[in-house]
C-alpha cells in the first residue's frame, strides 16, 4: 500500500483530514489517521472545455503538448473542441480522435462532436454516430449556431443522444466585428466594442429553446452579469441548462487590454472570445459561482502560436493558453476571500463531471486513482517559456501566483510532478 503524505483530503466539496492511500492504481482509503503538512490531495480536474488543435493545427498544439500541459495543470480528464481540421463531424473522426490521445495522451481525452457539419451551420451532423463512438457532448465551439430552427432541432435530437448541447452564445449581428468589450475601456483604446447584448440575447433565445424543447443544453463561458441572471431564472423554472464560466473570466476584466496586470495598453494576449468585459459582470459570475448559478470552472485553453498573437490587436487570434495557470489563477479568489477552496475545487471536479455525466470527479474507494495533489501556499512566477503547452500565449507572464500542483496522477501513474 502506498501513502501520498498529505495532510487532507478534498471531496465532493468536504475537507477530509488525513492522508490517501493506493493499492496499484486503486484508492484504497480515503482521510487516513497520520497524515499531515499543507498538502490537499483533490480528484482529478475535469475540463470541459479545451482546444488541443489536432489534426490540422499542430503548429498550435498537439494532443501530446496539450495532454502534458494539462497535467502540469492538475486537470486528468479534458473534452476537447471540435474546431479542428477537418471538424469532428462523424464517428470515423470520435474513432480517430480517441485512438490518437490513446497513443500521445497522458490524461483522458473526450471528444466533442460538432453541432453541424464543419461547423457550417447548415446541417446537423451524425450526432447518434458520434455518442456511439464516444462523443460526449456536441458543439460548433466559437461558431455559434446562428439559425433558431436548426438549434431547435439539435437540443431537440440531443434527447434521443442523451449528449449536451454546448452553445458559443453570441448574436453576430450585434457582435458587428467588436474585438474587446464594448464600454469606457473600448471607447479610451479606439477598439471596436463587443456588445454584452450580443452574448446576453442569444442566451435568452437558447434558454427559450431548451425549456421548449427539454433539450440538454450546456452555455459555454459565460461572461456578463445579465446572462447569469437569465441563467438563475431559467434554472428555477427547471429549464435543463448547465453553464460554466472561464478563470480569465472570473479574473480579469477589460481594463487588462487597456494595461492593468499586463504594464501596456493592446497586448493581444488579453484577446479572447468572448471579451474580458467589466468588473461588474466579473463579480456577477463570482455570485453566480457561490450560488450554484454557474456549475463549473472551464479553462477554454486556447494556445496559438507567435504570429498569431504578434500583431495589430484587431487582427490577433482570440485566446488564452489556459492549463497552466488555471490553479494558482483561481487561487486569488481564495486568498481573497470570495470563494472558498473547497468550493473551487468542486467546481473543477464533481461540478463539470456532473454537468456532462461524465465519470471521475471524485475519490471513491475501490476507483483508480485519478488526482491531483495541491500546495494552496506555494508561490510561483508563470513564465511561459516553461509552458508544457505550444502555446506561449498568456496575459500572466511575469505574475506571482500563490497555489501549486505538486502531483497529478491518471489510472494510479504519476504523469506530472513538480519539485520546484
Amino acid at each position: 500500500m502506498t501513502r501520498l503524505g498529505v495532510g487532507a483530503a478534498l471531496v465532493d466539496g468536504r475537507l477530509l483530514r488525513g492522508d490517501v492511500s493506493m493499492a496499484g492504481d486503486t484508492i484504497t482509503a480515503v482521510g487516513l489517521p497520520g497524515g499531515s503538512g499543507s498538502l490537499i490531495a483533490a480528484p482529478g480536474f475535469v475540463d470541459l472545455h479545451c482546444h488541443l488543435r489536432e489534426p490540422g493545427f499542430e503548429h498550435k498544439e498537439t494532443i501530446g503538448t496539450g495532454t502534458r500541459a494539462a497535467a502540469a495543470g492538475g486537470f486528468t480528464t479534458v473534452c476537447a473542441m471540435p474546431n479542428t481540421d477537418p471538424t469532428v463531424d462523424t464517428a470515423s473522426d470520435v474513432g480517430w480522435l480517441l485512438t490518437a490521445a490513446r497513443r500521445d495522451g497522458i490524461v483522458r481525452v473526450l471528444p466533442i462532436g460538432t453541432i453541424t457539419k464543419r461547423q457550417k451551420g447548415a446541417e446537423l451532423s451524425e450526432m447518434a454516430d458520434m455518442a456511439q463512438a464516444g462523443a460526449i457532448a456536441f458543439s460548433d465551439d466559437g461558431q455559434p449556431v446562428v439559425s433558431s430552427r436548426l438549434m431547435r432541432h439539435a437540443l431537440a435530437y440531443s434527447r434521443l443522444a442523451d449528449r449536451p448541447i454546448v452553445d458559443h452564445c453570441e448574436d453576430l449581428d450585434l457582435l458587428d466585428g467588436g474585438v474587446m468589450h464594448e464600454g469606457r475601456v473600448s471607447s479610451l483604446l479606439g477598439l471596436r466594442g463587443a456588445p454584452a447584448a450580443s452574448e446576453e440575447v442569444a442566451v435568452v433565445r437558447d434558454l427559450t429553446l431548451a425549456n421548449a424543447t427539454g433539450g440538454r443544453l450546456h452555455l459555454a463561458h459565460l461572461s456578463t452579469a445579465a446572462a447569469v441572471g437569465w441563467v438563475r431564472e431559467a434554472k428555477a423554472r427547471g429549464v435543463p441548462v448547465t453553464a460554466e464560466v472561464t478563470p480569465h473570466h472570473l479574473l480579469l476584466t477589460d481594463e487588462w487590454v487597456a494595461g492593468q496586470g499586463t504594464g501596456a495598453p493592446y497586448n493581444t494576449d488579453c484577446r479572447v472570445n468572448p471579451p474580458l468585459r467589466s468588473e461588474a459582470d466579473r463579480s456577477a459570475l463570482v455570485a453566480g459561482l457561490l450560488d450554484g448559478t454557474i456549475d463549473a470552472i472551464a479553462t477554454d485553453h486556447a494556445p496559438h502560436n507567435v504570429v498569431d498573437k504578434d500583431c495589430e490587436f484587431d487582427f490577433a487570434a482570440p485566446g488564452i493558453s489556459g492549463f497552466e495557470t488555471a490553479f494558482g489563477l483561481l487561487m486569488r479568489l481564495v486568498h481573497a476571500g470570495d470563494l472558498d477552496l473547497p468550493s473551487l475545487i468542486r467546481l473543477l471536479t464533481v461540478g463539470p463531471a456532473r454537468a456532462f455525466r461524465l465519470e471521475g470527479g471524485t475519490l471513491p474507494v475501490g476507483a483508480p486513482a485519478d488526482l491531483v495533489v495541491l500546495d494552496p501556499d506555494a508561490e510561483w512566477t508563470v513564465d511561459v517559456a516553461r509552458f508544457h503547452s505550444k502555446g506561449k500565449n498568456s496575459p500572466l507572464q511575469g505574475h506571482r501566483l500563490r497555489g501549486m500542483v505538486r502531483l497529478t496522477m491518471v489510472g494510479g501513474a504519476v504523469v506530472h510532478e513538480a519539485l520546484r
